[in-house]
């Protein structure tokens, strides 16, 4: 089961703060209040993931909104699966996440950035950072 982490709903709670301003300081604006609502309940029950089919309708797709902002792929154009190797070592992904990215589930590839990014051993958090420099998937 796919779960959206906390971690990303905060990042996405952040950016709805930048896109949309609290107008008064103290009222949040619809999407921020949505994701708020989620966040608060997974606090007090001291939960890191939320299920993703059972997340509110308003704040899934504010957390969509918030991943079209981010990079697509963590493709460094250095593949070694196409080589035999079962792990990348450019982007970190494995074999089969590299052949189903394109057919993958938001939340899914969510899970393998976090994953691939708290192990940090592939290249593309080392050896070829400057290629790893992420376009946000809007600016493309």
């Amino acid at each position: 089961m796919a779960g959206i982490h906390i971690t990303d709903i905060e990042s996405a709670i952040n950016f709805w703060r930048d896109k949309s301003p609290s107008p008064d300081g103290v009222s949040l604006p619809p999407e921020t209040r949505a994701l708020a609502a989620v966040y608060a309940l997974m606090v007090f029950h001291r939960e890191v993931e939320a299920d993703e089919f059972s997340f509110p309708p308003k704040a899934l797709a504010a957390w969509l909104a918030w991943y079209d902002s981010t990079p697509d792929t963590p493709c460094i154009a250095i593949c070694s699966t196409s080589q035999g190797d079962d792990t990348c070592k450019g982007c970190g992904r494995s074999f089969g996440e590299v052949q189903r990215w394109i057919e993958m589930r938001p939340v899914e590839k969510r899970q393998t950035w976090r994953r691939i990014t708290i192990e940090g051993s592939s290249w593309r958090f080392g050896r070829y950072a400057e290629r790893a420099v992420e376009t946000p998937k809007s600016a493309i």
